[in-house]
């Protein structure tokens, strides 16, 4: 298929022709068309998309507050007496329950490599083991 172009040369002001072999190219901008079935499915994928971002933010509860301030929160502290083990302080500050718990409990909270303790050591109580 052979077409035909006239276009007008601007610096001369005359017509030039231009003949060219195959389909002429057109720019005809298109429009996007959506059916009435389309826009309920884009329409039913936001909705779901939506409440899925919404029921996440229920369900984790919201975010915690980082302050600087520390919480109101006192331990009990035990001195540590010479020859005495963390074993005897577990047994002595919570006497019904299994000294292995305590000792556990009392390393964590008092962040300690070991279960070595030093006479004139102090020792945090957990609030559960406390006497009060």
């Amino acid at each position: 298929m052979s077409a035909t172009i006239t276009a007008l040369v601007p610096s001369t002001s005359r017509a030039a022709t231009v003949s060219t072999s195959g389909p002429v190219p057109t720019n005809v901008p298109t429009h996007l068309r959506i059916t009435r079935r389309g826009r309920l499915v884009l329409t039913l994928a936001v909705a779901v998309a939506a409440l899925a971002l919404i029921a996440g933010f229920l369900l984790t509860g919201g975010s915690a507050v980082a302050t600087s301030s520390a919480g109101n929160v006192h331990f009990d502290h035990v001195t540590v007496a010479a020859g005495e083990t963390l074993w005897q302080v577990a047994e002595g500050v919570a006497p019904g329950s299994d000294p292995r718990d305590v000792i556990s409990d009392i390393v964590k909270l008092n962040d300690l490599s070991s279960t070595q303790v030093m006479p004139g050591q102090s020792l945090a109580i957990p609030v559960q083991y406390s006497q009060s």
